[in-house]
């Protein structure tokens, strides 16, 4: 246990002894990570502190007392729906992250089944996979079943899907794209079975919701999955990831306010008077809005688009480089995620062996292999990575094999 200082220090002092416990942390400017951080350069690194810094103090929780931060959380929620085909209606809000916006989608499709439905009972959510974590998180925090479905080509699979739903099934769930792939589920398929079935279909695209579209405007084919599929009641898309945005920043989006009322928290028995929370957060960090708002302006449509072009160059060349070596690529990722495999070598040794050269990225484990996130800044640093995936292949075959753990998180 670690006791408070009896008297304070020099900021001087505390910030030299801060640089000195960041020694031991991965040099993510330098390229070296490929997850946690998304880098897209210096001059953006220093948007989202100067925005985040002018507004550290203000408090999200009052727009009464900050309408500044109500005007710039509905321009950026603005700036999302418009690239993910909200259509006239739709309506969302910021959160703190990627799990608080999948969260707060679950809890308006519980809310909506019990009050709109009229639901009663147990109720499941249905989900592939491949999904993200949160979703179980949600489901523990709200006691509902959660059922997992098989894959199909590592995709969510619809006939699965349907088979697992009942009467009591509160949601579904697409990637879009899945984090350990990279690879967007078929969404128009599972939005086709919401429609016929009457269900509830959230595409989680906390991944690729501020990627996707630039990329499919550079040209790739990105495949629907968005509102312009007609089955999607809900999507989460995070600003701190490809929104280049400063942590924690993500979106919740809805198709009509009919369904995003039933996310609101309101409270009006309490001596203080009536509380009204649209996410989970009470206090919400004016720094986080603001900071989404300057680098979505500053960047614009054409600085997205150019910095994704250099993340899809970068994923690009590294699976060049890696089929070349005796790797294969899983799927065909068109995104930012990437991650490959071989039956020769054990990959998590490969991994271990990576990390001793400075490199901090994640790994899959069905198959086993490696895993990849990547910035517009891998694109500079992609051969040194090649060169030294390489040497780590080496070097955990001669080193026997003994494996690392693949984890993300914790």
């Amino acid at each position: 246990m670690t006791a408070l200082p009896k008297t304070g220090a020099a900021w001087a002092e505390v910030a030299e002894r801060m640089r000195q416990m960041a020694g031991g942390d991965v040099k993510w400017r330098d390229g070296k990570a490929a997850v946690y951080v998304f880098n897209a350069g210096p001059e953006i690194e220093q948007v989202q502190k100067e925005a985040y810094a002018l507004f550290a103090s203000e408090n999200g929780l009052g727009p009464a007392a900050f309408p500044s931060l109500r005007q710039m959380e509905a321009e950026v929620v603005g700036f999302g729906l418009s690239l993910l085909h909200g259509p006239e209606g739709a309506v969302g809000n910021m959160t703190s992250g990627g799990t608080d916006s999948i969260l707060m989608a679950v809890k308006a499709a519980r809310d909506f089944a019990r009050q709109d439905r009229g639901l009663t009972g147990p109720l499941n959510l249905v989900l592939p996979r491949s999904a993200h974590p949160a979703f179980d998180k949600a489901c523990a925090v709200m006691e509902i079943e959660v059922r997992r479905t098989p894959l199909k080509d590592l995709l969510a699979d619809p006939e699965a899907i349907e088979a697992a739903c009942d009467d009591h099934t509160i949601m579904i769930v697409g990637s879009a794209p899945c984090f350990p792939y990279g690879l967007v589920d078929p969404i128009a398929a599972l939005g086709e079975l919401a429609q016929r079935k009457d269900l509830w279909l959230h595409v989680d695209a906390c991944v690729g919701g501020y990627i996707a579209p630039f990329v499919r405007m550079n040209g790739a084919p990105v495949p629907a999955f968005d509102f312009e599929v007609p089955g999607v009641s809900s999507m989460s898309a995070d600003l701190h990831k490809y929104g280049y945005c400063a942590k924690g920043a993500s979106t919740v989006f809805f198709r009509s306010e009919a369904l995003r009322r039933r996310m609101i928290f309101e409270v009006g028995d309490w001596p203080a008077g009536k509380m009204v929370t649209p996410t989970l957060a009470g206090t919400r960090p004016g720094g986080a809005i603001a900071a989404a708002w300057a680098v979505m302006n500053v960047l614009g449509e054409a600085g997205y688009r150019a910095k994704h072009g250099e993340v899809t160059a970068a994923r690009e060349a590294i699976e060049a480089g890696v089929r070349s070596q005796g790797w294969r690529v899983l799927g065909e990722p068109l995104l930012g995620i990437t991650a490959f495999t071989r039956e020769d070598l054990n990959p998590f040794a490969v991994l271990k062996k990576l990390f001793e050269r400075g490199w901090v990225t994640s790994a899959v484990t069905e198959p086993r292999g490696l895993h990849l996130m990547l910035s517009p800044v891998h694109l500079a640093v992609a051969d040194r990575y090649l060169e030294d995936l390489a040497w780590a292949s080496d070097a955990a075959r001669a080193d026997g094999g003994k494996p690392a753990e693949a984890r993300y998180g914790g």
